[in-house]
């Protein structure tokens, strides 16, 4: 009976782990969009964060050090929800209570 439990767990882990390489796969297609100055600056990565675009309206293009730092704050906003997606995704694969790395 022992074996059999075992054997079954193995089973489970295995699907488990084949289930959590898919979604990971799928994130790599997901993409999300940061955006700062209500919209002026727009950053579109994927969650996997490989950025595919960035979008900049003509108004930023006069102060660099502004347009600098809005594309920061564009790219924290990619990485957040796209952290957030992950997570929201990847977390529906873990047992109750375990948390995922990021």
């Amino acid at each position: 009976m022992m074996k059999g439990g075992m054997g079954n767990l193995m089973k489970q882990a295995q699907q488990m782990q084949a289930n959590m390489q898919k979604a990971q796969e799928e994130l790599a297609h997901i993409e999300v969009e940061g955006v700062a100055a209500n919209g002026l600056v727009k950053v579109q990565m994927t969650c996997k964060n490989e950025v595919k675009r960035v979008t900049l309206d003509d108004s930023v293009m006069d102060d660099k050090e502004t347009l600098e730092d809005l594309l920061v704050i564009a790219l924290k906003d990619a990485t957040a929800k796209a952290e957030a997606t992950a997570s929201s995704r990847l977390s529906s694969f873990m047992p109750a209570g375990m948390k995922l790395p990021f």
